[in-house]
């Protein structure tokens, strides 16, 4: 069966009192309409169809992509009106109809219903609610087969009390849809055409209708304002802290763990609070990390420790290595096994070899530091002239001295030493002892000045 995905993202979203378009709305980092496309690539259709309009020039430019169709919905009069806009693209044997500010829906789900789907049939996704206010009614026969949804608007009290209502999400078979989409009327308490329309015409066609729920509602749960924005972000993040702990991570809150991104893990992992997960996240086995951590397309190894309120971004950390606490780790950072970087220590492009130690007050920029070297408190690289950038290389043993300036290009060779307060401007060989500071003079005699009295 092939398919087609239409997805209904033209809405303005004013309860949302923004200047940007609802469907661009975040829940964990990624816009709504971010996750139904997501969602919508797992089912490999021939086509992916983005109906736009309020703020249409904002999505194109945040989502486009070359698998994407974005098809412009000048008048947002209904649903029915939007998925007529995407026809003259469609060419496969189904159409899925998914709404952008609808982000939870899964893949399995959306996998349940298209099963039921086929040229005699329409799979209607539905949702039984305590109070269903907002939702159309799904209208069923004595048989308990689907005659019609009806808007809440235009419901009378009798089907007003259903508690079965209509989530928007449906498969449909192509060939019909052009028909169904010319009959459709916006003689309604609206004014707009309803696509939910098209499921009475199914009926009256010769057609039935399959239904298919959520294993959980909040799968089918629109964000309109702020509040059930919220509400989306707290579900999610909730479905992954139980995902997490299902596959060994200990959790000391588990509302108190933010995933914002794709994340692995192994076993055995502790992870405190307030951590936030984003990108791609590698975690393997017996790795801790502490409180107030962000971690973002990373990867740490076997048995790595993130201490408290540390910043990751683009490292990656070898087994039994240890970072921070209050460590800034910038993209291209590459710790081995064992090595160790302290408080108030920043890296970027920069590769500590095995042991090798950075433990407080450092910046590291484009650096190479062999194994078992240390750098001493106070120590930059000097990697930037202010138009180029130039790398600083250590070899094994190398041992820096307090409160050193490495003015790169610049080569340390094993076992080098720098004398703390040191300017390194040349490279050091093998073994030898660098010292490049000023020589030290004690004056005799010298006082100290004195503040001077004001009449």
């Amino acid at each position: 069966m092939s398919l087609d995905i239409v997805i209904l993202a033209a809405g303005q979203g004013t309860r949302m009192r923004s200047a940007l378009p609802k469907v661009l709305h975040p829940v964990a980092d990624k816009p709504m309409l971010g996750h139904v496309i997501h969602s919508a690539r797992q089912l490999q259709p021939r086509g992916i169809h983005v109906v736009i309009g309020h703020g249409a020039d904002q999505v194109r430019e945040r989502l486009a992509a070359d698998d994407l169709n974005f098809v412009m919905q000048d008048k947002q009069l209904g649903t029915g009106h939007a998925v007529a806009q995407a026809l003259p693209a469609i060419t496969a044997e189904t159409v899925l109809v998914l709404y952008g500010d609808v982000p939870l829906i899964e893949v399995e789900t959306l996998k349940r219903l298209l099963s039921k789907a086929n040229e005699q049939q329409l799979g209607l996704l539905t949702v039984t609610l305590n109070d269903p206010t907002g939702y159309g009614r799904i209208v069923r026969d004595a048989q308990g087969q689907v005659t019609a949804i009806v808007e809440q608007k235009d419901a009378d009290e009798a089907q007003k009390a259903i508690k079965e209502g209509n989530t928007g999400i449906l498969a449909l078979p192509a060939k019909r849809l052009a028909d169904w989409m010319a009959r459709l009327s916006n003689n309604n308490a609206q004014g707009e055409y309803y696509l939910t329309d098209v499921i009475a015409m199914a009926v009256a066609d010769g057609l039935s209708i399959a239904t298919e729920q959520p294993d959980d509602p909040m799968q089918v749960q629109g964000a309109n304002d702020r509040r059930q924005l919220a509400e989306l972000e707290g579900h999610y993040q909730q479905c992954q802290a139980n995902r997490l702990m299902a596959q060994g991570v200990t959790l000391r809150d588990p509302f108190r763990v933010d995933v914002r991104g794709e994340v692995s893990v192994g076993r055995d992992i502790m992870i405190d609070i307030n951590v936030i997960l984003e990108g791609k996240v590698v975690i393997e086995d017996d790795v801790q990390i502490g409180p107030n951590c962000v971690i973002k397309d990373s990867i740490l190894r076997r048995g790595a420790v993130v201490k408290a309120n540390s910043h990751l971004d683009g490292a990656v950390l070898g087994e039994g290595s240890d970072v921070g606490p209050f460590a800034r780790l910038r993209p291209g950072s590459v710790l081995e096994a064992k090595a160790h970087v302290g408080n108030f220590v920043e890296l970027k492009n920069a590769r500590l070899g095995e042991g090798a130690k950075a433990g407080h007050l450092s910046y590291l920029g484009d650096a190479e530091i062999g194994a078992r070297s240390n750098i001493g408190a106070g120590t930059i690289t000097c990697n930037y002239d202010g138009a180029n950038k130039f790398r600083t290389v250590m070899g094994e043993d190398v041992f820096i001295g307090s409160n050193s300036a490495l003015v790169a290009p610049v080569q340390l060779g094993d076992g080098a030493t720098t004398a703390a307060g040191s300017i390194i401007t040349q490279n050091v060989e093998a073994a030898q002892l660098a010292v490049g500071r000023a020589r030290q003079r004690n004056i005799d005699g010298w006082k100290r000045p004195q503040k001077i009295k004001k009449d």
